[in-house]
């Protein structure tokens, strides 16, 4: 897939990604879950010196721990258990070429060392081996974490940050870039089309504004599988704001609360939406009733508290209690509830694992 936009954000992005490509600069690309960080990396490897070479990509965060070191600079036969043959890694099957490390701030703290090793010498010893072996691989690394952050709380290495960091692109969401939807929309309606031999789907001006309103939190990603999933779904050719309603996790119609509006939603969508503020107002109430009982029988506080005891809530319990409402948000989808939770998937199996989820 091609870079798709005609915003400034995107243009002068893609500018940015052109200039660095012929050098051997690293790059790191910051940006939320589906903006496109992958679709930059390559954008850069095409267009630099090294694209008659294959472009090597590695998901840090879909890699277990204990074989991710193998798995980025091989192995040596008997090395470890299951270790039947010699076996190249990425570093090494990117000689010459560029490698793209996607999450890198899910990468091991011990993995850290060794590939900042390769970034300031070009050398590396894989697993098992005596020798070291030298080659030639320009690192493109993408996150969607603040890795300042990361390195504040001692999980990221502070001199591989900066070595990353050379030069930085930032990818905003959809949300901040709406006049980009409708070129995208057309995209991947006319590649779903094309894809499986159909006449492209028309869609109506009505459904045209709601995409472009919607808040898009999957941004690019969310929006490929939105439309390719309403195409699919059609009986008619012809894409309505019924194609797409059920489609959306969250739909927003951007609103000026002081004007009578026309609400773009079925009946069902209001009649759930007015419950669920209802049962929001019981819950403040509640909440009100038990805070009064609490101070009756409990008339003392800390000085310095400013709050009330019962606000404080196990932080196990509110990270066991965000997990299940994601799961449930995403229908048991561990990707995407990990997206929404803004952890890799990898961890959100260790705590199902840890809290018996």
């Amino acid at each position: 897939m091609e870079i798709i936009g005609k915003s400034k954000q995107i243009k002068d992005l893609i500018d940015i990604a052109h200039q660095v490509a012929q050098s051997d600069i690293s790059v790191l690309i910051y940006g939320e879950s589906g903006v496109g960080k992958d679709i930059f990396a390559r954008e850069i490897h095409n267009t630099s010196k090294r694209a008659n070479k294959q472009l090597i990509s590695v998901n840090c965060g879909a890699i277990p721990e204990g074989i991710l070191e193998s798995e980025l600079f091989g192995h040596k036969k008997g090395s470890f258990t299951g270790a039947i043959d010699d076996r190249k890694g990425y570093f090494e099957m990117a000689d010459k070429s560029t490698l793209f490390l996607d999450e890198i701030a899910e990468m091991p703290l011990t993995t850290q060392v060794k590939l900042l090793r390769v970034l300031e010498t070009g050398e590396f010893l894989p697993l098992g081996s005596e020798t070291t072996k030298k080659v030639d691989v320009r690192i493109i690394a993408a996150t969607n974490k603040d890795l300042q952050t990361e390195v504040d709380s001692k999980r990221f290495r502070k001199d591989l940050f900066f070595r990353l960091k050379a030069v930085t692109l930032n990818i905003p969401p959809l949300r901040e870039r709406r006049e980009d939807v409708v070129l995208l929309i057309n995209f991947f309606l006319n590649n779903y089309a094309e894809h499986h031999k159909i006449e492209s789907p028309n869609i109506t001006n009505e459904s045209y504004e709601l995409l472009n309103n919607y808040s898009w939190p999957g941004n690019i990603r969310e929006l490929k599988n939105v439309i390719e999933t309403a195409a699919a779904l059609s009986k008619t050719g012809i894409l309505n704001e019924d194609s797409f309603t059920n489609l959306l996790t969250n739909p927003k119609i951007e609103e000026n609360k002081n004007l009578p509006i026309f609400l773009q939603k079925s009946t069902e969508s209001l009649d759930r939406e007015i419950i669920l503020g209802a049962l929001i107002e019981i819950k403040k109430d509640l909440n009100e009733l038990k805070n009064l009982a609490y101070r009756s029988n409990v008339p003392q506080k800390s000085e310095e508290a400013n709050f009330d005891l019962d606000e404080i809530i196990p932080i196990t319990k509110l990270e066991k209690d965000a997990i299940k409402k994601a799961l449930a948000f995403t229908k048991d989808s561990k990707r995407k509830a990990a997206n929404l939770l803004g952890i890799s998937e990898r961890t959100l199996y260790r705590k199902l694992k840890e809290y018996g989820i």
